[in-house]
């Protein structure tokens, strides 16, 4: 049997890319024998999300695409937490709706993986020679902030704790208690995937096309207080 790697897709209002980004995903072959099973995520959009997905869903039949949808909005980490619990890969990665990172890099996070090295590969946006784009400054400086408060409990060496782009070994994670709804997630599941026992976490450098608030872009500077929240309170108290 082929390894599978699961691509959870939480998707909320985004009609203009979430084709696009379901083809790139399609798209990519991947190394080391491993098929694709797609899953996206709708947080109850109240755009033309759900049309879209359907669309791409009914007119490629040979893309191993499953579709889930909240009917009432609860965020990204609780799209991922449904997406996680329907994921029946061997291997689980995170692929954001919109057009911030490429799919076609999925196989650098997977060679580790593939070498026998890894059971957790981060895509760190701030190593390597890949594409950046060029932003913002308080967004970076807020980043580099949030992974060294989180490397300071989780006691990683991580260049970018927030970064999108996490592969887990399915059975670790789904062995996770996971509470963060919104952003919370990402140092949720970074301060306790880090606490299993000789867990082996890798980084590796991929591109990042970020966007702006104009062009969809959500986080913003109350997820970042959040974050330090969650950093405290799984690094202090969980």
């Amino acid at each position: 049997m082929s390894p599978i790697l699961s691509v959870i897709i939480p998707a909320y209002n985004e009609e203009k890319t979430i084709q696009v980004v379901l083809k790139a995903v399609a798209a990519v072959k991947l190394i080391g024998g491993f098929e694709k099973e797609i899953i996206v995520v709708n947080d109850c959009s109240k755009d033309n999300t759900e049309a879209r997905v359907l669309e791409f869903k009914n007119q490629n039949p040979a893309v191993s695409i499953s579709y889930y949808k909240h009917e009432v909005n609860q965020g990204k980490g609780a799209a991922l937490h449904t997406g996680i619990r329907q994921a029946k890969g061997d291997y689980i990665i995170v692929q954001d709706a919109d057009l911030e990172y490429d799919p076609q890099e999925f196989n650098i996070l997977l060679q580790p993986i593939v070498d026998g090295y890894a059971d957790v590969v981060f895509g760190s946006r701030f190593m390597g020679g890949k594409a950046h784009r060029i932003l913002f400054f308080w967004h970076s400086i807020g980043n580099k902030i949030l992974t060294f408060l989180s490397n300071m409990f989780s006691n990683l060496n991580l260049t970018d704790m927030e970064t999108c782009y996490k592969l887990f070994r399915a059975d670790m994670i789904k062995g996770l208690e996971l509470q963060e709804k919104r952003f919370g997630f990402e140092p949720e599941v970074t301060t306790k995937i880090a606490r299993i026992p000789n867990i082996r976490i890798y980084e590796v450098g991929v591109s990042y096309y970020g966007r702006t608030y104009a062009e969809g872009k959500k986080i913003n500077w109350k997820d970042g207080f959040r974050a330090i929240y969650c950093i405290l309170r799984y690094g202090l108290f969980s």
